[in-house]
């Protein structure tokens, strides 16, 4: 089974993407990095097949790797502790998956090692758009700056 990840990834022209490369990047900027697929999504898609995609998110197999991978994060951004996600937690599959993966059970589905926690926000920015449309720190404020006339 890993061979055929091999196989799919090599003639995708990408990179296999581990949580234990991950791990070693400590900070968000690097993994978010490591990770970004710059706007490029999979030739392949699930199209009419979605109904497949959709049952896998409902195994309980999957439900299992999922609260895994969760704990393993500490329920982080991209398992740096101190970015707690206030919300939904995402499992992003760091290497984009197919329609024949989830038809062959392909180990990059459940495997811990090919996961990651993500907030809704991050996921987005990782397959659609970039690091800048992450808002990770508070605006500060000031007296009237909401107010172009009072300057």
């Amino acid at each position: 089974m890993l061979c055929e990840v091999i196989v799919a990834v090599v003639a995708n022209k990408m990179k296999i993407r581990t949580y234990d490369e991950l791990s070693r990047l400590k900070t968000f900027d690097e993994r978010f990095d490591y990770l970004n697929l710059n706007g490029i999504v999979g030739k392949e898609t699930f199209g009419f097949d979605r109904y497949l995609n959709q049952m896998f998110y409902k195994l309980p197999e999957w439900h299992a790797a999922r609260n895994e991978v969760i704990l393993r994060d500490n329920g982080c951004d991209l398992g740096i502790d101190g970015c707690e996600i206030h919300g939904i937690i995402i499992i992003h599959h760091m290497n984009p998956i197919t329609e024949n993966d989830v038809k062959k059970r392909s180990p990059i589905l459940l495997d811990p090692n090919y996961l990651i926690s993500t907030a809704h926000l991050t996921h987005g920015a990782i397959h659609y758009g970039s690091k800048e449309s992450l808002v990770r720190e508070p605006i500060e404020r000031s007296k009237n700056d909401t107010c172009p006339w009072r300057h």
